[in-house]
């Protein structure tokens, strides 16, 4: 399918298509007006969690296995102890409402998303900017880069939307099966749209990196530029030359110095260690039901099963630490308060079954995984994010990158865990893009 760039180039673009993921037949027409939401609580709902929460059966850990068998369970009584006598849901539920909340029905589904200005100021330009997030994060990943992107820098400052992913918190879980992320892109799409922006910025993270790619190769004149955090490469011939002569001579394979230290000894440093963390992943891409039918019953044990990607996705040595690192990134309000979007909108079974979606079939037969993105590209290379992808390598898959940098800093949650460098390079990439 031929599509055209903002400045007018035709180049291979995914169709739209359509989609009803609603409950039942589509009906003739749909309600396309745009509600404010907020986010609410109730006495009942936190008595019903601490009634389950005392009731929960631990088991102790192994002698000095830190959080190699997952999360420790003698540091995860102290994490529910804290959620139980310390931790207020109903503050953070103000926490959440400080920025404004909004929903609008889009293919049947409710779509929950916040939408943030920046002050007016005089000769400002103001950029609309999507962020999305991924699993098991939430919109609440964005809270502290909020408030540096909606500052004014050097005459730029940006018009933030943060949705949702559908059956994430809460936006609605789609009620028919094939819901991917080349639908979640379409949706997100006609949101930006009925907003009113023609043009607009994308930044995305875990499913958010493939969710904002998609849409960036379905509506590429609509996107002036992409800006992700994670992101992957075709395999090929190029990649199999960079990995034989990559560790003795990598400048002849396009490789930098850091790139080196980031990806070899390879098979040690992406393959096994990949194995390692990716269980979850085959569970959730063949039976997530089954194991999310106890998660969405039992309170501790979804925030074991969450709050353990926190640690190890920020940096794998965690796993050698007997509280798995949590609080040197993150505090314990910003962790419960993630689990909790999860926990009171019973969302845990919908956003593990996106993971099934995705991978129905071979991921390199999809039309997204052969079409190229040839929008402005700027990617973020965090040293602790989960494989590394060169900048060599990635040109393959995006043939636009005007900004490639290597971060100092930072695991998989990068926005959440490093707000200002994440702010700092989505503003050089815009001024680049923008010629500013």
């Amino acid at each position: 399918f031929l599509g055209w760039t903002r400045q007018g180039l035709q180049i291979q673009t995914i169709p739209l298509g359509e989609g009803w993921w609603g409950a039942g037949e589509k009906p003739l027409s749909e309600d396309y007006k745009i509600y404010p939401f907020k986010v609410q609580t109730s006495d009942e709902e936190i008595r019903d969690l601490y009634e389950r929460i005392d009731k929960t059966r631990y088991t102790d850990p192994l002698e000095d296995c830190g959080f190699q068998y997952g999360f420790n369970s003698t540091y995860l009584k102290k994490v529910v102890s804290y959620w139980r006598n310390e931790f207020d849901w109903k503050k953070q539920v103000a926490v959440l409402n400080k920025y404004p909340h909004f929903k609008t029905r889009i293919e049947g589904l409710d779509i929950h998303f916040i939408h943030v200005r920046p002050p007016h100021r005089e000769n400002q330009k103001v950029v609309p900017l999507m962020l999305v997030h991924g699993w098991p994060g939430s919109f609440y990943e964005f809270y502290r880069i909020l408030p540096l992107l909606t500052q004014n820098h050097g005459g730029i400052a940006f018009e933030v939307i943060c949705p949702s992913i559908p059956g994430y918190g809460f936006s609605e879980a789609s009620h028919k099966q094939g819901f991917d992320s080349l639908a979640a892109a379409r949706i997100f799409l006609t949101l930006m749209e009925r907003l009113g922006f023609s043009q607009f910025y994308l930044q995305g993270g875990d499913w958010g990196s493939l969710i904002t790619t998609n849409m960036s190769q379905m509506k590429p004149q609509c996107v002036k530029g992409l800006h992700l955090n994670m992101f992957m490469s075709t395999r090929g011939f190029k990649v199999l030359m960079s990995l034989i002569i990559g560790p003795y001579l990598p400048f002849l394979v396009g490789l930098s110095r850091e790139d080196v230290r980031r990806l070899f000894p390879y098979m040690e440093k992406n393959i096994w260690n990949m194995l390692k963390e990716s269980g979850y992943m085959h569970i959730q891409a063949t039976k997530p039901d089954t194991a999310g039918c106890g998660l969405n019953s039992c309170p501790v044990g979804l925030a074991a099963y969450l709050l353990e990607k926190f640690s190890t996705w920020t940096d794998m040595k965690n796993r050698d630490l007997p509280d798995g690192g949590l609080e040197r990134k993150f505090s314990l309000d910003d962790l419960l308060t993630n689990v909790m979007i999860y926990w009171t909108t019973g969302s845990i079974v919908s956003s593990m079954r996106f993971y099934k979606e995705n991978f129905r079939s071979n991921p390199d037969n999809r039309v997204d995984a052969k079409t190229p993105i040839y929008v402005p590209t700027g990617l973020a290379a965090f040293p602790a994010e989960l494989m590394h992808c060169p900048k060599s390598w990635a040109q393959i898959r995006y043939r636009n990158i005007c900004s490639y940098n290597f971060m100092p800093r930072g695991g998989h949650f990068a926005a959440f865990e490093e707000p200002e460098l994440v702010a700092n390079d989505v503003v050089q990439f815009v001024k680049k893009v923008e010629k500013f």
